[in-house]
């Protein structure tokens, strides 16, 4: 995550958001609506300054459920030009079942797609238009 901020035109002050969530912390510009695990809101913060390194970011308000293997919602990203709005949905199943990774019960191994792809599992990711 440090080298993904390096290069990121997100704000200082969100920056330091971001540093805070992976450290276990809750903070003020990274708002969630309803519970979801940290896990995935910081693999949600990770695809966001990786998908989109030059906006400005200022703040983040997340929208979305959060089940065993996905995690779908809308992530609106308040920026110095205004607001965007990313549809999105995580999903390890999804994952392995493109990699073909398959469990001792011939079940899609979401374990090990979300292991090994992390961040890497999003299935859409996609700006709306405004």
């Amino acid at each position: 995550m440090d080298s993904l901020l390096r290069t990121s035109n997100a704000s200082p002050d969100f920056k330091a958001a971001v540093e805070l969530i992976f450290a276990g912390r809750q903070h003020e510009r990274v708002a969630v609506e309803n519970y979801v695990p940290l896990v995935k809101i910081r693999r949600l913060l990770t695809q966001l300054i990786a998908q989109e390194p030059t906006l400005e970011i200022q703040r983040v308000s997340v929208s979305g459920s959060s089940g065993c293997s996905d995690f779908i919602g809308t992530l609106q990203v308040h920026t110095t030009n205004g607001p965007h709005m990313i549809d999105f949905v995580w999903d390890c199943r999804w994952r392995a079942q493109s990699e073909g990774y398959v469990d001792y019960f011939g079940f899609p191994d979401q374990l090990r797609a979300a292991q090994e792809f992390d961040w890497r599992c999003f299935q859409r990711w996609e700006r709306r238009a405004s």
